[in-house]
């Protein structure tokens, strides 16, 4: 019998049940869906289950509300949190989400002290951060999913725009998720040209901002909920990179230890995304410009890591 991976994905909402459904359908792993709430897990793994003899996949899943069946796991993809409602930016839920991370950090490293840590739950720096500071594992098996979203969103916005395949766009993005995201049009090409030779500025920045402000457009649209279909394509586009050692040049969340000039602080970069992790982190040459947007991008994750820290530190539960 052919071992599969084993990915545990807590929190089996919308983004969790879908990055389920992506994984087992592309048969990258066998899955376990942890939930607090009552059946629910359960309720979703049967449904794929039942799915498998239709789309043909042998993958294995399972739905809990413990943390037993997550032992041993290679990858933990974090989900878990209050989502974020109309109104309500990703600060706002920074104190709302940090005592949920922190308590699901702390189940899944007791089970499986050797697996990554990929992190989904907003805001996305500082769960990020979080996951780093609570697991004390390495920096290269803790990292946030951020950049492979806001960079799909932007590919989309500009195969849109010149009505062409998203096959054919690649976008490049840094720092930190949503509203401070630093977009590197000279690294962003359609069909290797780039972007700027084909979009006029103004369409571009127009473009540029509905990506910062992409998860509040949906959340704004749905009414009830926040983005869940791309969000967990670019989790299951880690993941596979990852457990099939792929090393792909991803933009995630993770840790600078002076790369960019940043110290000590999770933000997005390019990484090389493999067998152990974060192999690598890419540095790409910017101007001034780029260097400015970056560094106020910093300026504001680095007061959010200060404002964790100081509720991490603090006698008094949330």
């Amino acid at each position: 019998m052919i071992k599969r991976a084993k990915v545990t994905i807590v929190g089996a909402g919308h983004v969790g049940g879908t990055t389920a459904q992506r994984l087992v359908e592309k048969e990258i792993a066998d899955v376990v869906l942890v939930d607090i709430e009552t059946d629910m897990p359960a309720g979703k793994a049967l449904d794929l289950s039942e799915a498998a003899p239709i789309c043909h996949y042998d993958s294995h899943v399972i739905g809990v509300e413990d943390y037993e069946e997550t032992a041993n796991s290679d990858i933990v993809v974090i989900t878990s949190g209050m989502p974020r409602k109309p109104g309500m930016s990703r600060n706002d839920l920074l104190r709302a989400n940090i005592d949920i991370v922190k308590k699901v950090t702390e189940s899944v490293v007791q089970k499986s002290p050797h697996a990554i840590l990929l992190v989904v739950s907003n805001p996305l720096d500082a769960m990020t951060y979080v996951a780093y500071k609570v697991s004390q594992f390495p920096r290269e098996r803790v990292l946030g999913m951020a950049g492979v979203l806001d960079s799909a969103r932007l590919s989309a916005f500009i195969a849109m725009e010149l009505d062409v395949s998203v096959e054919s766009v690649f976008a490049q993005v840094l720092g930190s998720h949503g509203d401070s995201m630093v977009p590197l049009l000279r690294y962003t090409t359609v069909a290797g040209i780039p972007v700027t030779e084909l979009i006029a500025k103004n369409r571009l920045e127009a473009m540029i901002q509905r990506t910062r402000e992409g998860g509040g457009e949906i959340v704004k649209l749905l009414k009830t909920g926040s983005a869940y279909y791309a969000p967990s394509a670019a989790v299951t586009t880690m993941v596979e990179s990852i457990l099939k050692d792929k090393k792909r040049i991803l933009p995630c969340t993770v840790l600078c230890q002076g790369e960019y000039k940043i110290n000590n602080l999770f933000t997005g970069v390019p990484v090389v995304l493999g067998g152990r992790g974060v192999e690598k982190i890419i540095k790409l040459s910017l101007n001034e410009a780029e260097e400015a947007s970056l560094k106020e991008s910093v300026s504001a994750i680095r007061a959010i890591h200060q404002a964790v820290d100081q509720i991490l530190s603090s006698p008094v539960q949330i």
